[in-house]
């Protein structure tokens, strides 16, 4: 039965010499795998419509847990201006690297509409390095790593706090600080403020480069020490755009 689905076109595979083999991540089932018969034929009018990070709606014979069958594409948004600039192709390319990464370890639904909204907010001219912050302080309690962000790790005191631990994985208080590591107070107030905002209602975003330099250290680090994942498109988006 012809099922249709909204997703993101992650990668592709050649498979003999006209058709493709799409990784696609799907609102409705997560990370598929699905065939395009013949779409490399220059004669083929899928061929423009199965190029990586298409965006829109796949009309597809759907299989669980098998190779599904690609009939057609309407595209949703083109993201002419992602398109269009080496630095956004490069942050789209995290996007869709690091949902997917994320979406093998903890198969949470709720990573589509995150990639979703990221994407559009960048294509929208929002700051891709702001909101890769957002998207990596929203997955890491899918990964069972979350940040305690409301109060004090230690007391639970919600007053006074001075700085964020990486190696307590919360919020310390100034009775509980021992000479941990002190991050500015509007790198605190930001990281609680995006473990809960909704990025599809984000209407303006003016982090100073410091603060998101700060963060981006802190999430990298903590990524690399507590998940295992490596993110190879995030070491090169820093090669080619460090913050």
């Amino acid at each position: 039965m012809l099922e249709k689905v909204t997703g993101f076109i992650v990668s592709s595979m050649d498979y003999r010499e006209t058709s493709l083999i799409l990784k696609v991540f799907t609102k409705e089932h997560g990370l598929i795998s699905v065939i395009g018969k013949g779409v490399k034929s220059l004669k083929s009018p899928l061929r423009a419509l199965t190029l990586p990070y298409t965006y829109g709606y796949f009309y597809l014979y759907y299989k669980e847990n098998k190779l599904s069958i690609l009939k057609d594409v309407d595209i949703l948004d083109p993201l002419f201006k992602i398109h269009e600039d080496l630095t956004l192709l490069s942050y789209m390319n995290y996007f869709v690297d690091f949902v997917s990464q994320v979406y093998k370890e903890s198969e949470n639904s709720y990573l589509f509409d995150l990639l979703q909204s990221a994407v559009l907010k960048v294509n929208e001219g929002f700051d891709p390095a702001v909101l890769s912050s957002i998207l990596e302080i929203k997955c890491l309690p899918m990964l069972g790593v979350g940040l305690s962000l409301d109060a004090c790790i230690n007391c639970g005191s919600q007053k006074e706090i001075v700085t964020l631990d990486a190696d307590q994985g919360g919020l310390l208080c100034k009775k509980c600080y021992r000479n941990e590591k002190i991050y500015h107070p509007e790198t605190i107030k930001l990281f609680r403020l995006f473990q809960y905002v909704d990025i599809a209602k984000i209407t303006k975003l003016n982090i100073k480069k410091e603060i998101k330099k700060e963060m981006d250290l802190f999430l990298s680090n903590y990524y690399s020490r507590y998940t295992g994942i490596y993110f190879g498109s995030k070491e090169f988006l820093k090669k080619i755009k460090p913050l």
